[in-house]
């Protein structure tokens, strides 16, 4: 069998200051940049991505891979339209060009909205059907924040979601969805269950290291028997102001009566839910003084700096947070990363030792923030050329510029970059001489994610909910495209 392969990944908060650019998806930093034909195969291998886990698979049973394009761009606001066609028509003139397949897979998000289009995947899927027609299976694995359309059901023959947050199964979901595809190839394309879930699930709310996602997604693979081949859960990305933002149910089964019941059932247990996806924040003040009481070394107190994770479309470099740490002075706090270039290179010519005065982020002009203006020594620099070893980002290649240590007065220290990644990986620190868990304090640039590597030496998790374009509480967003009867609160 010949299966074309392809992606075009982006997240996309419409809320965050900036768009993403054709140049943003040529050099992102924490996948690889923009692929084309063979070397699609070579950069994504043996990364916790996609479409690494679907070609492993797909060649183990003898398929026959046909390379596209594949895109990402760290999550921002609206795909520029140029971005968007270009990439696109890369995809669609390569689809068209390498002849006749027998499928197709593409490795997408489901929550990406251009400045022409409120449905980027939907309109890819659309455009990819028009060339391979009414009859070739088509297949996309998604992420778990995908805001899922009735477009992009309709032009796919199957859609599998992530099944964990933080996503250390992305690769694993790349499989399932290549043994989907199988299945379909031998047995025939399913019916289709779809139903939309009428409340927004704050992000942190769907980290399915607690409750109540903890207990929806583990009980996934136990909703796939007998008639049923696909069930998912798509909690959807509260930051998007598009008419299909929010949680989905979909199942995929050999009959229509069989998908109709299995995508009713979870979305029953969703509803039945909806009062457990609680989303606690304390004030930036308030969390550094909690975690300078209770914190010990070798179990460090870990705030999130949740609404400028650059994860869901922050640039990292709002200074609410950093602004309470320099006041509190707690001894054996570090923050990270914050993305400062401007920093990093005074630091890089200042050199190894020396003091300086810097104005440190708060470029992004959000509301309620500002440069934080402060003298720092330059206590270590790094490159920002360095592999992840932590679960999620694990095999992923990092480039991110000049990267420096900087300690403020009072002792406070900040790992600082140039390209912007959610602090993630505990290698990020490393690269700088910081010892994660030897810390007390770790306040992250991440609102989830950093659970997978970190989580395992925390001794309390922390939310801050400092200005950002990240809001934590989807509840105070200013929704125009929203439809009608969903609440932005569970």
């Amino acid at each position: 069998m010949r299966i074309a392969v392809g992606g075009f990944h982006h997240e996309t908060n419409t809320f965050a200051p900036t768009k993403a650019s054709f140049e943003m998806f040529q050099r992102t930093d924490s996948w690889p940049g923009l692929c084309r034909g063979e070397a699609i195969l070579a950069d994504t291998a043996s990364i916790n991505l996609p479409m690494a886990g679907f070609v492993e698979t797909a060649r183990a049973s003898g398929q026959s891979l046909v390379p596209l394009v594949w895109a990402n761009a760290s999550p921002s606001a609206q795909v520029e339209r140029e971005a968007y066609e270009r990439i696109a028509g890369m995809m669609i003139d390569d689809l068209r060009d390498v002849g006749p397949v027998d499928a197709v897979y593409l490795d997408l998000h489901g929550a990406m909205v251009a400045e022409h289009l409120e449905d980027g995947e939907g309109e890819l899927l659309r455009r990819a059907r028009a060339v391979i027609g009414p009859g070739i299976p088509l297949v996309a694995s998604l992420d778990l924040h995908a805001n899922v359309s009735p477009l992009m059901v309709d032009q796919a023959d199957a859609l599998v979601v992530f099944r964990t947050y933080p996503h250390v199964d992305m690769a694993a979901t790349g499989a399932r969805t290549a043994r989907l595809l199988e299945r379909i190839l031998a047995e025939g394309r399913p019916a289709k269950g779809f139903r939309q879930i009428p409340f927004l699930i704050p992000l942190t709310a769907q980290c399915t290291l607690v409750e109540p996602a903890a207990s929806l997604y583990a009980g996934l693979e136990g909703r796939e028997r007998g008639a049923v081949r696909s069930v998912s859960l798509a909690g959807g990305f509260p930051l998007a102001d598009t008419p299909d933002c929010g949680p989905a149910a979909l199942a995929y089964a050999d009959d229509e009566r069989s998908a109709a019941a299995a995508v009713t059932a979870l979305a029953e247990a969703v509803l039945a839910a909806r009062g457990r996806f609680a989303a606690g924040f304390l004030q930036p003040e308030e969390a550094v003084a909690h975690a300078n009481r209770v914190a010990q070394p070798g179990r460090p107190v870990i705030i999130a700096d949740s609404c400028d994770n650059p994860g869901g479309g922050g640039n990292g470099d709002t200074t609410g947070l950093l602004r309470a740490l320099a006041a509190a002075r707690p001894q054996g706090a570090v923050l990270g990363l914050l993305i400062d270039a401007q920093a990093a290179a005074a630091a890089h010519e200042a050199g190894d030792g020396a003091k300086l005065a810097l104005a440190l982020g708060g470029r992004s002009e959000v509301p309620g923030d500002a440069p934080f203006e402060t003298d720092a020594i330059v206590r270590r620099l790094g490159d920002g050329s360095f592999t992840c070893t932590g679960p999620f980002y694990g095999g992923n290649r990092m480039q991110l510029g000049p990267m420096a240590l900087l300690a403020l007065p009072g002792g406070v220290q900040v790992a600082v970059a140039s390209r912007k990644v959610q602090a993630a990986d505990r290698e990020m620190f490393r690269h700088l001489g910081i010892e994660p868990a030897d810390c007390r304090i770790l306040a992250l640039k991440s609102s989830v994610h950093f659970r997978a590597d970190f989580g395992p030496i925390a001794g309390e998790v922390l939310v801050a909910a400092a200005p950002g374009p990240v809001a934590a509480d989807p509840g105070i967003l200013a929704f125009t495209r929203l439809r009608p009867g969903v609440a932005q609160r569970p």
